[in-house]
């Protein structure tokens, strides 16, 4: 819009109003329609304009609207923790709620300190994470994130941090091949352990499905078998970031349950309220709080909005819906449809990889396809194909930078409720899209 008086997350680009959305649509006040092929960022699950969700804020709105977590708990609240218990991997049975994924993760990473603490491993205090991972923009989780244009113009700011390289299997750090690297980039956690000090080393952190910053790169089957016995050994906690993978995306409740995860921690958000409320949470072990409580008997953190009712009766309500209308299993179908029909534009020349799973998946480009050699990043392919496929009508998320400093790729993540010729546009036209921006295919 012109004329605002916001400060918009984007200062480069004049953007649309947007007056009315609903399932997979949202519509501007110029009357044009847009197929939300990404959910936003990964996160519309069970689509826009839920009537159900809106009553469901509007009622525990007239009902509480507020009450301060060190004060009061509400129904509401205690309902959606038991609810998501039963999704959760057994083993997480407290759920933490806080208002947005990087302020989960923060709360992750200081718990797991108290964890620690309580536990008589004082010393232990620092995280590893994994490079081109995404866990938030405040400092904290910004220390976590492995992105380095993200990371670059504060890294005066930020905590020092550990990071390691991602299981890319397209593009492997240690130049070797799935199956025969005998998943060496698992096996770096243990080095990376030894090398800082493994009795300050607190907790690792990983994307359960990596996400936007690399571009739905789904781990190796054997990846978190590897992590988790290293973590068990080395007395490190395992915190799994199902911010954007979780919450039905990769067509299982938690993608934990791909990999017969039991985490120490698991921090949710995006599709925890799909997208109707500012809501995530942490879940944790019993096991852990019982030691807290034995300790000096709370957890020190806390924000004015965690806990919030009306954000949990948007969760809550998200809940119901992907259980009465069986949207996960309805991720996973549809998703294993859309994987398909992805798949044939590896044969592009400029396509290095179609991967994802459920309805989580991306589409990387390169500029020679034998080489691997990706565009310059001052050409910005991934930009041009996501505007050249808004005007078309249809929205996507970028990913870029992945490849050492370059690399693009355009991800998708639709709401569960889109259908199957909905996808079929959605493919057709980025076809379309790839040989006007990068040129006809080849013979």
């Amino acid at each position: 819009m012109t004329n605002s008086h916001v400060f918009h997350r984007r200062l480069d680009r004049t953007l649309p109003a947007a007056v009315r959305a609903e399932g997979v649509w949202i519509y501007d006040a110029d009357g044009r329609k847009y197929l939300d092929a990404s959910g936003g960022p990964i996160c519309v699950n069970v689509g826009h304009g839920r009537s159900d969700v809106a009553d469901a804020i509007s009622r525990q709105a007239r009902r509480v609207s507020y009450v301060h977590g060190t004060m009061f708990t509400t129904e509401t609240v205690e309902e959606l923790a038991r609810r998501l218990s039963l999704h959760a991997p057994s083993i997480i049975e407290r759920f933490y709620f806080c208002s947005s994924g990087s302020e989960a993760v923060e709360t992750a990473i200081k718990l797991a300190r108290q964890i620690q603490a309580a536990r008589g491993e004082a010393g232990r205090f620092r995280v590893i994470s994994r490079w081109h991972a995404y866990h938030g923009s405040t400092l904290g989780a910004l220390s976590m994130t492995g992105k380095p244009s993200m990371r670059d113009p504060f890294l005066p700011m930020l905590p020092p941090s550990i990071h390691i390289p991602p299981p890319y299997c397209l593009r492997c750090h240690y130049r070797l091949t799935y199956p025969g690297c005998g998943v060496r980039c698992a096996h770096a956690l243990e080095d990376a352990i030894r090398l800082e000090g493994s009795r300050t080393i607190s907790a690792f952190l990983a994307e359960t499905v990596c996400g936007a910053t690399i571009g739905a790169v789904v781990p190796p089957p054997e990846y978190y078998r590897i992590v988790a016995e290293i973590c068990k050994r080395q007395g490190v906690l395992l915190i799994l970031d199902e911010v954007m993978c979780g919450m039905g995306r990769t067509g299982k409740w938690f993608a934990a349950e791909h990999y017969g995860l039991e985490p120490d921690l698991m921090v949710l958000g995006k599709g925890l309220s799909g997208g109707y409320a500012a809501l995530s949470a942490v879940g944790c072990r019993q096991e852990h709080m019982d030691l807290l409580l034995r300790s000096p008997g709370n957890f020190i953190h806390g924000h004015t909005f965690s806990h919030h009712p009306v954000a949990a009766a948007a969760g809550l309500a998200v809940v119901d819906i992907l259980e009465k209308e069986d949207l996960v299993q309805r991720a996973h179908d549809l998703g294993k449809y859309l994987g398909e029909i992805l798949m044939p534009l590896e044969k592009h020349p400029h396509v290095a990889q179609v991967r994802g799973i459920g309805m989580m998946w991306a589409v990387e480009l390169v500029k020679e396809k034998e080489a691997l050699k990706p565009f310059p990043r001052a050409e910005k392919v991934a930009e041009r194909i996501w505007e050249a496929l808004m005007a078309s009508g249809i929205i996507t998320y970028t990913c870029i930078g992945f490849a050492r400093g370059e690399g693009d790729a355009i991800m998708f993540g639709p709401p569960f409720v889109i259908t199957r010729e909905e996808l079929d546009w959605v493919v057709a036209t980025l076809k379309s899209v790839l040989e006007e921006v990068l040129g006809p295919r080849e013979p």
